[in-house]
């Protein structure tokens, strides 16, 4: 796939700019930048929850409930 040149980029902006207008682009960077940061953070936050140390096999055990004696007094 051929790279964009810089007069196709130069073409490219014109037209952004014709259609968004000299001051809506600003904005529309900002909500990109943005969304790029937040996007980020959470993959961060993945990576970090799949990268923990899970806690060791007997820490996980769980005992079973005790046990109860029969409603109606028979076992």
């Amino acid at each position: 796939m051929p790279s964009l040149g810089m007069p196709e980029l130069i073409f490219i902006f014109l037209i952004v700019l014709l259609i968004f207008g000299g001051k809506k682009i600003p904005e529309i960077a900002r909500g990109i930048g943005k969304g790029i940061r937040e996007f980020r953070k959470a993959k961060d936050d993945v990576t970090d929850a799949l990268d923990e140390k899970p806690a060791s096999p007997e820490a996980k055990s769980v005992a079973p409930p005790p046990a109860t004696p029969p409603v109606d007094g028979k076992q």
